[in-house]
């Protein structure tokens, strides 16, 4: 697959981010020729945690008030539950979020991540798989949550790609890179 000269925006809190979800989607991003750009609401660094074990931290490309949602070809929201939870009330994310969703493009959410599609009304009659602790949350949002590996609904305004955690990572990355590629065959023939 190729999304040679493509960007894919990861939105994060400042800390809390469980590093193998935002980690490998980013390299498989970058092994099949894109972009990825890490934002958040603050500038500066952001804590990843190895479930509840402080693990590596990474710089901020770009804050979430100062991103431009058309430059991206598909939006990564990593998990994590304080990252989840942090995310979902900081405006400049929501904000983000809901500037991005209007472009139509591939949103990817996983365990956690998802958490902030809750909150800007973005899950209701989708389909959606997420941490099983989530489930109710989403089911009293109006989606219909499933307990599976991976969940491509297309049935919204937007693709929506879902998993539930780390062990679903090889799908989720396979199916994000290949949204994305879409994106770009839309772009070329559909003027997007």
């Amino acid at each position: 697959m190729d999304i040679n000269g493509k960007s894919v925006a990861f939105l994060v809190s400042k800390e809390g981010i469980e590093q193998a979800e935002l980690t490998e989607p980013w390299k498989a991003v970058e092994q099949a020729g894109g972009t990825p750009r890490l934002i958040s609401v603050e500038p500066g660094e952001v804590q990843a945690f190895n479930h509840l074990t402080p693990a590596d931290t990474f710089p901020v490309d770009v804050t979430a008030s100062q991103a431009r949602a058309e430059e991206y070809s598909a939006l990564v929201l990593p998990g994590g539950v304080a990252n989840g939870d942090l995310l979902r009330w900081q405006q400049p994310a929501r904000d983000f979020v809901r500037r991005f969703l209007a472009t139509g493009r591939p949103v990817a959410v996983i365990c956690h991540g998802g958490w902030i599609l809750i909150d800007v009304d973005a899950v209701r009659g989708r389909r959606i798989t997420s941490w099983p602790s989530l489930a109710v949350d989403f089911r009293n949002a109006g989606a219909e949550w499933v307990d599976e590996q991976l969940v491509v609904c297309t049935g919204g305004n937007f693709p929506l790609i879902s998993s539930r955690k780390p062990d679903d990572l090889p799908a989720f990355c396979r199916e994000l890179v290949s949204q994305v590629e879409r994106v770009r065959v839309e772009a070329s023939v559909g003027g997007r």
